[in-house]
């Protein structure tokens, strides 16, 4: 079965299915339609079906000339059902892997479509699972409910994890020149993963197991979160100290060898940063393994959020005003810099506590034309003109877009809280700039 299925591969005669069309699985179900696989993407978002059928992008790294391309060959549809996963012979899985209220994992996603695919899982099939999770999911999790069908895994049909390496915005890498990280349950599954996978990609690491897969993922995105807490954390020193942080930073950065640059900031949002390390520190209870570094660093990184809301509470007494009743206009929503997306966002949480203490808020972002925040309501951004910037008591740059001109900000902003180092460039009027 092994070898059928790399033939049908290699000739490109292999139908993939892909299961979840956002960040990681549209860009995927694209760059496998373009090069000739016969792609059918299933999402449970009717607006998502409606907009790849109709050939318009909603990823900023898909291109829509790409994305209509394939459409109009008949390369790649979208459906909500996944009825027709009978006819696929590899079926990738990217849904989303949040985290429970109580910063515990939440796999139901996986769970769910999981037990989907076993309905419609035969002879000859390869399953792969992109989306992050703790090391063990894709064994004790995936296998027992593909184990259903009564297929044997590495005979009959095959199983493996291979982490997504998605970095939305990125210019330099995307899914075809990131290296891709797989592991097999059994030698058989890593080598018809590792031949699918190398149709599209330029560096495929095979590596032992499904486990090792999951923790190298867990890994990278936990290095970053850790760098990025002690950097903040220094940042916090600096500020007492009167040193600039930005500059100690950029400094820092023009050693040739031992050190890799990381910046500070409002905290940490997105898909992966403020998730995966907590999955790790879950699953390492289970071996009764504390993991402090980790945790602490989570601890850092929230605790910048508040540092911020504290840092425009003091620019405002300085100013003989309060939070309370205090103008504040956000420039700003999204994670990341000219990416459109708010997932765990630090803004978000920004804005929630400055509306708690009863500030009058708005935001301007040109990606994000509106927000809801828990318990007030929509808000919509606002132009960026003379007039909003003037209207506020401060203004709070929290997402450095590069399409903003900061200086216009600056020069006719009364105040200007800076969190990103956004304003170095300025040259005129920087009195009025306060950097954490």
């Amino acid at each position: 079965m092994a070898d059928v299925l790399k033939d049908k591969i290699k000739l490109r005669l292999a139908r993939v299915a892909v299961i979840g069309l956002g960040y990681v699985g549209l860009p995927l179900a694209v760059q496998k339609a373009k090069i000739g696989f016969d792609v059918l993407g299933i999402d449970q978002n009717p607006k998502r079906v409606d907009l790849v059928n109709q050939g318009k992008s909603y990823i900023n790294d898909v291109a829509e000339e790409v994305l209509q391309e394939v459409i109009c060959a008949n390369k790649l549809q979208a459906t909500e059902s996944f009825h027709q996963l009978g006819e696929c012979d590899i079926v990738i899985i990217c849904v989303p892997t949040p985290l429970t209220p109580t910063r515990d994992p939440d796999i139901s996603y996986i769970e769910r479509v999981t037990l989907e695919v076993s309905k419609y899982l035969h002879r000859g099939q390869l399953v792969t699972l992109e989306s992050t999770t703790y090391p063990g999911t894709t064994e004790e999790v995936v296998l027992p409910l593909l184990e259903r069908s009564g297929l044997e895994v590495g005979k009959d049909y095959f199983l493996a994890y291979s982490p997504e390496r998605v970095d939305p915005g990125n210019k330099r890498y995307n899914t075809q020149n990131t290296s891709k990280i797989v592991g097999g349950v059994t030698s058989l599954c890593l080598e018809v993963a590792c031949t699918f996978y190398a149709q599209t990609i330029q560096q495929v690491v095979p590596v032992s197991s499904p486990s090792v897969a999951e923790m190298t993922k867990i890994f990278e995105n936990t290095y970053r979160a850790v760098n990025i807490a002690l950097v903040n954390e220094l940042m916090f020193l600096c500020d007492r100290m009167g040193i600039d942080v930005w500059e100690v930073v950029e400094a820092a950065a023009t050693k040739p060898f031992g050190i890799q640059t990381f910046y500070p900031g409002p905290g940490v949002g997105g898909h992966c940063i403020p998730v995966d390390p907590f999955y790790l520190t879950w699953k390492a209870r289970q071996y009764d393994f504390s993991t402090r570094f980790i945790e602490l660093a989570g601890q850092i990184n929230i605790q910048a959020t508040y540092y911020v809301v504290e840092k425009v509470r003091k620019v405002l007494n300085l100013m003989e005003k309060s939070v309370n009743g205090a103008r504040i206009l956000v420039l700003g929503v999204t994670y990341k810099k000219d990416v459109p997306d708010i997932r765990e966002s630090p803004a978000l949480k920004i804005m929630k506590l400055l509306q708690e203490e009863r500030a009058e808020l708005r935001y301007h972002d040109p990606y994000i034309p509106e927000v809801e925040l828990p318990g007030t309501g929509i808000l919509r951004s606002v132009p960026l003109e003379a007039d909003q910037l003037a209207w506020a008591d401060c203004v709070v740059i929290i997402t450095d877009h590069t399409i903003i001109d900061y200086q216009f900000v600056v020069d006719h902003a009364r105040i200007v809280v800076d969190t990103r180092n956004a304003t170095r460039q300025v040259t005129l009027n920087r009195d009025r700039i306060v950097k954490i």
